[in-house]
């Protein structure tokens, strides 16, 4: 067995390479002083912005009427099919007519009756009047002639009347569509006893081609719109209208244009907000009432407008937005902004910043106002540039070398 010296003698020489290698490495002096940091920008430049606002609403039909009978009976037919198409002046129910029918001709009976007696009372004036002129006859019974023709004319107006309100009746015992549209549920069948004026319709007509979309936007978004249409800057298509885009519940885009009337709009007291209507095409019958869309208005092509990205900005407690910029000499300053709206993953900035100025978009958190920077022009965040030294732990040697561990455990064993 070898002496103990012997055998620690390679522990020794380990021992000894590391308190060299850390020796050497206390003896290199102060470290290097520490570079700028590295930032990665995005140059913002002023070009046309195409500008548009998404409204939320609901599909309301065009036209829709509820059809009521107007005479009493009893329903005779059903003239059409529930769900179906029907046109305006086609009919859908027949009604008993044989009651209007008597009253009808019982009306021109006595028309008939009245237009006899006033011929007798036009002969008896005209024989009266050269007779009374005579002395042949009273003054008395020519005054009362001529009074009884005057009644027999009136009874044929009212027997014409009469008659007219009779037909009225009879024509009534048709049911026709008043508009053009598609069924929906019939609330009677042959047989039901019917009224005038009754509450319950017979049947609703509802137009769907074209349909209305309600929007409901605050009266100050309303204000901004009419602003903009009338300095030009939202493209006109007529009087006090605007194309709109159309977005359906599953996501995917109405193929019609609508227009976007501002005339029929009223403000909500409680709510302070408007409804804007507009006007769409249904040729397919896609548009169904009471389905939720939301309506893209094309508001214009905005000039000079400066699109900055989202990444780049950030907002205070307050509300205020900033912006951190690399100025021409390499330093951070910062910048308020204004913002109008988003548009992607980018903000509308109407202040605060202008034509080629360049925007922090990565390493936000390493810089402060007033400090120098280094720039990177990617826009993709900048990856940080990190010495291969720092990578390595403190006072190692690098491997190889004359004082590192291994050449010293090959000495020792050498020597063994």
């Amino acid at each position: 067995m070898l002496p103990y010296t012997l055998r620690s003698l390679p522990l020794l020489g380990l021992l000894g390479a590391l308190a060299l290698g850390f020796a050497g490495c206390s003896g290199q002096g102060a470290p290097p002083p520490r570079s700028a940091p590295t930032v990665a920008v995005q140059t913002v430049h002023t070009a046309p912005v195409s500008l548009t606002t998404e409204l939320p609403g609901r599909v309301s039909a065009f036209r829709v009427a509820e059809v009521r009978p107007q005479v009493n009976g009893v329903v005779l037919r059903r003239l059409f099919t529930e769900g179906d198409l029907v046109h305006e002046g086609q009919q859908l129910y027949q009604i008993d007519p044989a009651p209007y029918e008597a009253s009808l001709a019982s009306a021109q009976a006595t028309l008939a009756h009245a237009k006899a007696a006033l011929t007798a009372a036009e002969a008896q004036v005209e024989r009266y009047r050269p007779l009374v002129e005579a002395r042949a006859v009273s003054r008395q019974d020519y005054d009362n002639a001529v009074a009884a023709l005057d009644q027999d004319r009136a009874d044929v107006q009212s027997g014409l009347a009469t008659v007219r309100a009779a037909a009225i009746n009879l024509a009534y015992t048709k049911v026709y569509s008043p508009i053009s549209g598609r069924s929906g549920r019939s609330s009677v069948t042959e047989g039901a006893l019917v009224t005038a004026n009754q509450t319950a319709s017979l049947v609703t007509i509802t137009q769907l081609d074209p349909v209305y979309v309600d929007l409901t936007q605050p009266s100050a978004t309303l204000l901004r719109l009419r602003r903009e249409l009338d300095s030009g800057q939202i493209r006109s298509v007529g009087a006090n209208k605007a194309p709109v885009q159309l977005q359906l519940e599953d996501g995917s885009r109405y193929d019609a244009q609508g227009m976007l009337q501002f005339s029929e709009v009223t403000v909500d007291q409680g709510t302070g907000s408007v409804t804007l209507r507009a006007i769409f095409p249904n040729h397919r019958g896609l548009l169904l009432p009471g389905m939720f869309v939301r309506a893209t208005l094309e508001e214009g092509l905005r000039l000079g407008a400066i699109l900055a990205p989202q990444v780049g900005i950030t907002h205070s407690p307050d509300g205020t937005a900033t912006a951190l910029v690399v100025g021409p000499d390499e330093r951070i300053a910062q910048r308020k902004l204004l913002l109008d709206r988003a548009i992607g993953d980018q903000w509308v900035v109407t202040q605060g910043l202008a034509d080629g100025d360049r925007v922090v978009v990565s390493g936000t958190q390493k810089v402060q106002p007033g400090m120098q920077v280094k720039v990177t022009t990617s826009e993709e965040p900048a990856a940080e540039q990190t010495p291969r030294a720092a990578l390595a732990a403190p006072g190692a040697v690098p491997a190889g070398s004359p004082d590192s561990p291994a050449s010293s455990l090959d000495v020792a064993r050498a020597s063994r």
